[in-house]
C-alpha cells in the first residue's frame, strides 16, 4: 500500500470513528478541573460565590463538549449532562466520608486537607466515583479515559463498572487494581498491591461477573491477591499481605500467608551465595 491510499484509508477511519473518540487532552483537563473545583479551597477573598458559579458553568460546558464526541443525540447529551451535574452535591458528600476514613484510618494523615490534596489514594476514588456515575448512564468511553489518566497518575487501577461502598479507603496505593464487575461494601479499608480480580480472561466471560465480592469491614493488606466472580469475603473480615485467594471466606475471618524466615550469622558462612542478574 502506498503512503496515499494509507493516508485515505486513515482518514476514511477518523471520519468513521469521530463519535468514538473524544479529546484526551481535553478529559484530562476536565477531570482535574472539576476535582479541584470540588475540593481544592480557593481564597475566599479573591473569589466570590458568583466567580465559583461561573467556573461552574464553564466546567459544565466542556463537559458536553466531551459528551457530544460520544453521543450523536444532542438531547441525549443534554440528559446525561443534568443528570451528571444534579448527582454531584450527593457524590460531594460521598466523597468527603471517603476523606474522612482515610484520615480516621491512617496515622500519617494529619487533617482533611492533607487527605483532600496529597493523597493519591482520595484522588483515584474521587475520579473512579465521577466515572461510575457516567458508566451507570451507558456512557462508556469517557469514564475509561478518567480512570485510566488517574491510573497514570497514582498506579491505583479502578474499573469505572466496579461497585464500591461508603467510606472507602486507599492506603498508599500504588499497584492497586480493582476489576469491572468487583463489589465493595462499605468501610473497606485496600493497601497497596491488593488486586480484585478475574480468574478467567477469556473474552467469551466478558458479560459474567469475573471479580469478587468484599462485605462490609473487610481490610486486605498489601499484596494480597483476590480472584473469581464466585469468590465472597465476608464482612469484618481481614486478609493478611501476599495472601493468595480464589475461594470464598467466611465473616470474621483472619486469613494469613506464612513463610519462614531464616536468621543466622554470616561468619563464618559455609554455604556459597550466588547472585544471578
Amino acid at each position: 500500500m502506498d503512503n496515499q491510499s494509507f493516508i485515505q484509508k486513515l482518514h476514511l477511519r477518523h471520519v468513521q470513528c469521530v463519535l468514538s473518540f473524544p479529546d484526551r487532552a481535553l478529559a484530562h483537563a476536565f477531570i482535574d478541573e472539576l476535582f479541584e473545583f470540588l475540593f481544592i479551597p480557593k481564597d475566599s477573598q479573591q473569589v466570590s460565590a458568583d466567580d465559583l458559579g461561573r467556573e461552574y458553568e464553564l466546567l459544565q460546558q466542556r463537559f458536553a463538549v466531551l459528551l457530544a464526541a460520544v453521543i450523536s443525540d444532542k438531547q441525549e447529551v443534554g440528559k446525561v449532562s443534568v443528570d451528571f451535574f444534579g448527582s454531584i452535591p450527593d457524590l460531594h458528600n460521598r466523597l468527603l466520608q471517603d476523606a474522612q476514613a482515610i484520615l480516621a484510618f491512617d496515622p500519617a494523615a494529619g487533617s482533611e486537607e492533607e487527605v483532600l490534596s496529597a493523597y493519591p489514594g482520595f484522588y483515584a476514588t474521587a475520579v473512579y466515583r465521577l466515572s461510575h456515575l457516567l458508566w451507570k448512564a451507558h456512557v462508556k468511553i469517557l469514564p475509561r479515559l478518567f480512570t485510566e489518566y488517574a491510573h497514570s497518575k497514582t498506579g491505583i487501577d479502578i474499573h469505572p463498572g466496579a461497585v464500591i461502598g461508603e467510606s472507602f479507603s486507599i492506603d498508599h496505593g500504588t499497584g492497586i487494581v480493582i476489576g469491572e464487575t468487583t463489589v465493595i461494601g462499605n468501610h473497606v479499608k485496600l493497601y497497596q498491591g491488593v488486586t480484585l480480580g478475574a480468574l478467567s480472561v477469556e473474552k467469551k466471560d466478558a458479560k459474567s461477573k469475573r471479580h469478587p465480592t468484599i462485605q462490609d469491614n473487610v481490610v486486605v493488606y498489601s499484596g494480597a491477591t483476590i480472584l473469581g466472580g464466585d469468590t465472597i469475603i465476608g464482612h469484618d473480615s481481614i486478609i493478611g499481605g501476599n495472601v493468595w485467594l480464589t475461594y470464598s471466606v467466611d465473616p470474621y475471618s483472619v486469613v494469613y500467608h506464612q513463610s519462614e524466615i531464616r536468621v543466622r550469622d554470616n561468619n563464618p558462612f559455609p554455604e556459597p551465595i550466588n547472585f544471578i542478574i
